[in-house]
This record gives C-alpha cells, sequence and structure tokens, in this order.
C-alpha cells in the first residue's frame, strides 16, 4: 500500500505497518500509524497507551478524537528506544538494580527486625536516643555490627518545627499543645497537669526550645557520681554535634543594652543563652536547611556514618532478660502484633515516663526505679520596654542569668513575645520593630530530689498494648517552697534592672506560677549513682541489677539545679555509648 505523508511517500505492505520517519516541518523523528476503517483518535490513544491530548497535538487536523478516522495517517511520538534504534546510539540506562524510598528516612517493618539479633537495641529516638545511635554509628561505621532503633511513634516531621517555613512563631504554639500532636499525659498526672509528651520520630526534641546551658559544676560535685572534669569532653563534644553557641543572639542591639543594664545593677554573671542552633550559612554546595536541633540530625548523621535498621510504630512493652542480663525487647504494632527482638545489649530512651513504666512492667528489680522524680519550679512574668530611643532594633532577645552557688535557679530573658515567649520569627514574617517590646523573664528553680515523688504503675488501667498506665506523685518541700520565694525575687530585682516602661499592677511585675509539667524539664526517674537503693543505673547509666541494660534519656539524669536538661542527656548518652562500645 502506498501512502502520501505530508509530501513524503510512505510504503507499507501491511495495513497498521509502522514506519519510522521525519515529518516534514517536525523536528522529532515519529511513527505513522494508518487508521482502521473505524478507529477514532481515542481509540488508538488507548491502544499505544499515550494521552488523546499528546495525539492531538500531533495532529492538529483531527479537532474532533472521537470521529472515525479510517485511513488516515496518524503521528504517533517514537518510543526511546526506537529513537535509540533509528540514530544507532544505546540509551544512558543503567543496569543497576532501582531502590526506591517511600518516606524521608528509610525504615523497616517490625517482623524483619525480629529476624535478626542485634549487638545493640535502642528503644526511642529523642535525644538520648539519637545520641547513642548517632556515637555507635560515628565508632563502629560498616564494620557489620548490627544496630536497631525502636519508635513507638510514627513519622511526624523532618525536622525541628523551627525549620518548617509554614510554621511561624505567633502560631506554632497552636500546633503543639493540639493534642493530636503532643500527648497531654498531664491528664493522667494530676500532679503534673501540664506535662506533655511527643510520641514520634525525634520525641519533644521536634519542639523544644533549643536552650542548652550546662549544669553548674559545684552541684555535680555534690550530687553526681560523675565528675566534671570527667563530663567535659562530653559536654564539648555534644555541644559541637548539636551546634550550641551563644552567637545566636550577640549582635542584637537590644540584647547588648539589657546585658549592660543587667550587670550594672549587680548580675554580674549574666550572659548570653546558649542555643542549639546551626550558625553556619548555605555555601559550597552544603546546604544547612535544619538549623534548629532535633534528634532528626543524629538519625541523618547515623544514616551516613553506620548501618542501623529503624521501625516506626514499634510498642516496647516489655524488657526481656536471660538471668541477669539483657536478652532483647517484646515490641507490639497498633494492630495487636507482637515480636520478639533479640538484643546483646538494650538502651531505653522512651522519656522520663515511659522509661520507668516500661521498667516497672518488665519487672525489673530496683527500689529507686521510678523514684526521685523532679522538674523545675517555673515563674513567669512579662514586662515592657520603651525601644523608641534605642539606636536600632537588630535581631532577637536571649539572655541568661544562670545559677550560681548562692543562687538555685536561673532566668531567662527572650523576646520580643507575649504571653507566650518566643525569640525567633520566620524568614517570611515581618520583622518586629515596634517602639515597645513584650519581654519575657522565665525562673527556672532547682527542686529538692526525693524518693516519695515518683511515678509506678496503675494495674486498673491499662492501654491498647496491655500495659498499666503511669500515674505520678509530687509534693513540694520546704526547701523547695523557699527556692521559689527567692527566684521570684530575684525576677522581680531582674525587672527592674532592665528598666521597663511598664510592669504590670501596683508598681510590680505580675508574677505567676506556671503550672507543674509547663516546663517540659522532667528527669529523675530512673537517675544514675553509686548506690543501688538510691539509684536505677550506675555511673554509665547501666541498669544497676540487669547487665547489658541501659538507660539514656532525662530519666537517668541526678539534680540539675536549674539549666534545661537535652544538651546534659546528650553529654550522658554519648558516654553511655562509648562505654557501651568498650565493653563489645
Amino acid at each position: 500500500m502506498t501512502y502520501k505523508f505530508n509530501e513524503v511517500i510512505i510504503y507499507l505492505k501491511n495495513k497498521n505497518d509502522l514506519y519510522i520517519g521525519m515529518d516534514k516541518g517536525s523536528d522529532a523523528l515519529l511513527r505513522i500509524y494508518v487508521a482502521d476503517r473505524r478507529d477514532t483518535l481515542q481509540d488508538i490513544a488507548s491502544k499505544i497507551r499515550i494521552p488523546v491530548e499528546k495525539l492531538l497535538e500531533l495532529n492538529p487536523e483531527l479537532i474532533d478524537p472521537g470521529i472515525e478516522i479510517g485511513g488516515h495517517c496518524v503521528r504517533i511520538p517514537l518510543p526511546a528506544a526506537d529513537v535509540s534504534a533509528a540514530l544507532d546510539l544505546p540509551d544512558c540506562s543503567s543496569t543497576e538494580p532501582v531502590s526506591y524510598m517511600d518516606n524521608w528516612i528509610p525504615h523497616i517493618p517490625v517482623e524483619k527486625m525480629a529476624e535478626k539479633e542485634y549487638d545493640v537495641l535502642i528503644v526511642g529516638s529523642g535525644a538520648g536516643g539519637g545520641a547513642v545511635l548517632w556515637r555507635l554509628c560515628e565508632q563502629w561505621g560498616f564494620s557489620g555490627k548490627r544496630v536497631g532503633l525502636v519508635e513507638a511513634g510514627g513519622l511526624m516531621l523532618p525536622t525541628h518545627y523551627w525549620n518548617i517555613p509554614t510554621l511561624g512563631s505567633a502560631t506554632s504554639g497552636d500546633y503543639f499543645l493540639n493534642p493530636k500532636i503532643s500527648n497531654p499525659i498531664g491528664q493522667m498526672l494530676p500532679d503534673l497537669p501540664s506535662a506533655r509528651e511527643v510520641i514520634a520520630l525525634g520525641g519533644k526534641t521536634l519542639f523544644w526550645g533549643t536552650v542548652s546551658p550546662r549544669v553548674l559544676p559545684s552541684l555535680m560535685k555534690k550530687e553526681w557520681p560523675v565528675t566534671p572534669e570527667e563530663m567535659e569532653p562530653y559536654y564539648n563534644l555534644a555541644e559541637e554535634v548539636m551546634n550550641v553557641s551563644k552567637g545566636y543572639t550577640e549582635e542584637s542591639t537590644i540584647q547588648q543594652i539589657l546585658l549592660e543594664r543587667l550587670r550594672f545593677k549587680g548580675f554580674a554573671n549574666v550572659t548570653g543563652l546558649p542555643f542549639a542552633i546551626d550558625l553556619q550559612p548555605t555555601r559550597f554546595g552544603e546546604i544547612h536547611s535544619s538549623p534548629a536541633f532535633s534528634s532528626i540530625l543524629f538519625l541523618a548523621k547515623a544514616m551516613n556514618l553506620g548501618a542501623f535498621d529503624l521501625a516506626i510504630h514499634a510498642r516496647a512493652v516489655q524488657v526481656l532478660t536471660d538471668g541477669a542480663k539483657a536478652a532483647g525487647v517484646k515490641v507490639m504494632t497498633p494492630d495487636g502484633k507482637s515480636f520478639i527482638i533479640r538484643a546483646k545489649t538494650v538502651v531505653l530512651s522512651a522519656n522520663v515516663y515511659q522509661t520507668p513504666r516500661l521498667l516497672l512492667n518488665s519487672g525489673i528489680p530496683g527500689r529507686a526505679i521510678g523514684h526521685y522524680l523532679s522538674h523545675h519550679t517555673f515563674l513567669s512574668t512579662t514586662i515592657r520596654l520603651d525601644t523608641s530611643a534605642f539606636p536600632e532594633i537588630s535581631g532577637v532577645l536571649g539572655i541568661l542569668i544562670p545559677q550560681s552557688e548562692d543562687r538555685p535557679y536561673q532566668i531567662q530573658i527572650h523576646g520580643p513575645g507575649g504571653d507566650v515567649w518566643y525569640n525567633w520569627y520566620q524568614q517570611f514574617q515581618i520583622k518586629p520593630s515596634q517602639t515597645e517590646w513584650k519581654i519575657s523573664l522565665l525562673g527556672f528553680g532547682q527542686m529538692e530530689s526525693r524518693y516519695e515523688n515518683h511515678v509506678f504503675l496503675d494495674p486498673s488501667d491499662k492501654d491498647i498494648y496491655g500495659v498499666p498506665t503511669i500515674k505520678a506523685r509530687l509534693t513540694y518541700s520546704p526547701r523547695d517552697l523557699e527556692v521559689i520565694r527567692r527566684m521570684e525575687a530575684g525576677m522581680r530585682q531582674a525587672s527592674i534592672a532592665s528598666q521597663p516602661n511598664w510592669f504590670g499592677s501596683n508598681g510590680q511585675p505580675d508574677i505567676c506560677r506556671v503550672l507543674p509539667g509547663a516546663d517540659y524539664h522532667e528527669f529523675g526517674t530512673s537517675r544514675m549513682g553509686d548506690d543501688p537503693l538510691t539509684s536505677a543505673a550506675n555511673r554509665y547509666g547501666q541498669i544497676h541489677a540487669i547487665s547489658g541494660l541501659y538507660v539514656a534519656d532525662n530519666s537517668v539524669l541526678p539534680p540539675i539545679g536549674g539549666a534545661n536538661p537535652t544538651l546534659t542527656t546528650v553529654a550522658l548518652a554519648i558516654r553511655t555509648a562509648d562505654y557501651i562500645r568498650s565493653r563489645e
């Protein structure tokens, strides 16, 4: 058969043979398809599995794709394979097998982890669990050591919420306080009514304030089994890996003015707040897209340094032991299935409530497990500063009046803010430029560590996994109340020293007591120490009665005074990881 097609004569032996050629006026090789008697353009598109819109584009003379076009020569795009044959060029295709990712971090089903035995299995992915994972992967690399991580929650955020453009400082609190995001565990703990936990990959590090002071060395000498000299290299390492520095606010005009005012009025040791924020710019192709630190960065570092398995939605319900040695963990999935994951070493990093809950539910012996529950007594006030006479308002405010020998508390000053403090704003927001700034003063007081303050299981109330829920008892000692009174006086003094133009009522700042648990600084329920009668774990975080079972979260902390706990938790977790590695 012979067809005349745009002045190109096409000879086909059989009807519907395909001819490869260059259509006149076209820059591409095309196929020519001769339509059957009752063919429509829609029929042809279905046969060759391409959009009918593409055929209409190549065949502008055919207006209606539903009209029969028998005998018409239809232009059809040429597949890549046919192009290569026509041009006598090979495809740039790889013979390597393709591995796809379904999410922003690789993870495997729990049942796959149950088929292996791990050298180290970590329960929980917050600050402590992430630090242990990173350190082990950094030290072991791809040596064949098996490291596993199980997380009870799912994939909530891939980074700290400050790093997400749509979560600005004015509205992000509404997101965090949503009970779908942070679990209001305080509903079950009347003595800690504002307590919250985040059950997700990264835990509360997805939302923490990044403030990272060290514990007062003299307090460590009195209350800790580890000396300040032993902690120094681990603090240095933690600050390095978390990008902790005072540089976040140091160039701010209002920061410098308030530092001078406070020093002049007797606060000689006032300083900038140390924040865990990466201040390095993106340059030379190295992307710095997650400045505010979260445990997700620990996981990212670990992925590039060593091998580990991760399972999400894997709730640990029981620690398994072989005599006086850790043997693994029983985990359950939301559909009620249970799995045994075997491990030579187990590290619990669930949180200050869930770690002792898991230990108690597993029958792990230890008089101090669940006891010595502590948090920070917490006072807050807001003042207003007249900034109209300041030479320039640039940046934000982050000031620390640290704890000292004669001051059993710390004061943080943040701004600009309102009832909820903040000292950051997204690049898309309007920069603060008011002539009057609201400044928040927050006081965190040292709480006495007492045995009677504790968490315990309620066997009459169980969750969907069959694990008894947790309850708490927490009261304040006369010493705690005295610290609160002294902290109130110190905050009034700091408020006056800031030279505000507005105080509140009666010429004094309106200082209020924040409900217990809202500091999110709970610690101590599996604390470390040398005496098994007064501590749950030894100086390396290992549970006294069980070899190979460790704790690496806020619950392992001895008294920390008024300092925020996260930096210290990370430093101790790195130290625990080094100890585990030395024992392997």
